[in-house]
């Protein structure tokens, strides 16, 4: 079995356009772990491996049992950089959207994701890549720990320059954020609006599948109304409408009022009983509680070939590297070509060969 480190990997949880994430397992601890390895063929390119380890910093600064916790950080013999994170044994959002569950309890776990880009926001932070893949569930004894990972393009409000990159996932994007206009948390409160609607449809809320499509979207159409078909109020339709606008002005302003409005719809729609926000410390390990346990998703976790890795990429080289490090500053070193003096003199000496060949036949078919 594979080592890294101390860390004895077990499985593989999935893959990216720079990482490759696996279960793993602390023998020392007896505990187990996810650890993010960066992908060979990057980890020589400087600009890369320093977001890398960027991210894996601002996840270790940031200690709250809402955001995906690091542990440790290391260097594998091939000269990765890997850091050791929270293991989540309970898949994401991403397995319940195909499996859709109860409209109430789906708010609820959209609210608690919603209360971790809070913390993002106090720190004055954009993740800008929120996604039904990227808010993470642990079964844990006092419950489910809803959790928020991948802040590999997460950027920071005090910045000097806010829009240097685009990056997200176009379903699941803001507008401003595909525009590369200066942007704020109100993108990231989009985002997490249209994680809500593709858990209680299953899928986005709009058929967005590139950043060309998101551009060329009619803005004044709005999403489909859902509140009929899920027997919740009419004023359900309207806050979709108001959080999914392309104006920010529209939106929830705060990432708190957000949540907050995702507790009160989940109050009125089945399966809102089945889920009680955490309080922000967490709860003793054993103590009795009325969280469920959602189920867990084995083969999503280990074999890396969920429905969603399997899904047509439509960015480019060229896209990816700006949306990971920022438009144009990725630039491939320039090849020179060198040879060794043996090999000029080889080709010196094959010339004067092949002239005196030539010489040679000319006078001999001129004399004959």
């Amino acid at each position: 079995m594979e080592m890294l480190g101390r860390y004895r990997i077990t499985g593989r949880i999935g893959s990216g356009s720079f990482a490759t994430v696996y279960q793993g397992h602390d023998d020392t601890l007896d505990v187990p772990v996810a650890v993010k390895v960066l992908a060979d063929n990057w980890a020589a390119n400087d600009d890369v491996r320093a977001r890398f380890l960027a991210e894996a910093r601002l996840l270790r600064r940031l200690t709250d049992e809402r955001i995906v916790g690091v542990y440790d950080i290391g260097t594998t013999d091939r000269g990765q950089p890997y850091f050791v994170m929270d293991l989540a044994n309970g898949g994401s959002l991403e397995q319940l959207r195909k499996r859709p569950v109860a409209p109430g309890l789906a708010l609820r776990l959209c609210a608690e994701a919603t209360r971790a880009l809070e913390v993002l926001h106090r720190n004055q932070l954009v993740h800008r890549d929120v996604t039904p893949g990227n808010i993470l569930l642990n079964n844990t004894p006092g419950g489910v720990r809803v959790m928020l990972a991948d802040l590999g393009v997460a950027k920071s409000l005090l910045d000097e320059y806010r829009d240097t990159m685009t990056a997200g996932t176009p379903a699941y994007m803001a507008l401003e954020q595909a525009n590369s206009s200066q942007l704020d948390q109100r993108s990231d409160l989009y985002s997490m609006g249209a994680v809500a609607y593709a858990l209680l449809t299953g899928h986005p809320p709009f058929p967005i599948k590139t950043l060309a499509d998101l551009l060329n979207r009619n803005p004044a159409i709005g999403p489909v109304p859902i509140a009929d078909r899920l027997g919740a109020p009419e004023s359900l339709d309207r806050f979709f409408a108001s959080v999914l606008s392309p104006d920010p002005n529209r939106r929830p302003q705060t990432a708190a009022v957000l949540a907050s409005a995702f507790d009160d719809f989940a109050a009125r729609l089945p399966g809102g009983d089945q889920y009680a926000p955490r309080p922000r410390t967490a709860t003793a390990a054993g103590s009795s509680g009325t969280v469920p346990v959602v189920p867990l998703a084995p083969t999503a976790l280990l074999s890396g070939s969920s429905p969603a890795s399997l899904a047509p990429r439509t960015e480019t080289p060229v896209s990816v590297l700006d949306g990971y490090l920022g438009r144009g500053k990725y630039q491939p070193a320039k090849t020179t070509e060198s040879h060794s003096v043996w090999f000029w003199l080889w080709i010196v000496l094959s010339a004067l060969a092949l002239g005196g060949l030539v010489l040679w036949l000319t006078v001999y078919l001129l004399t004959t």
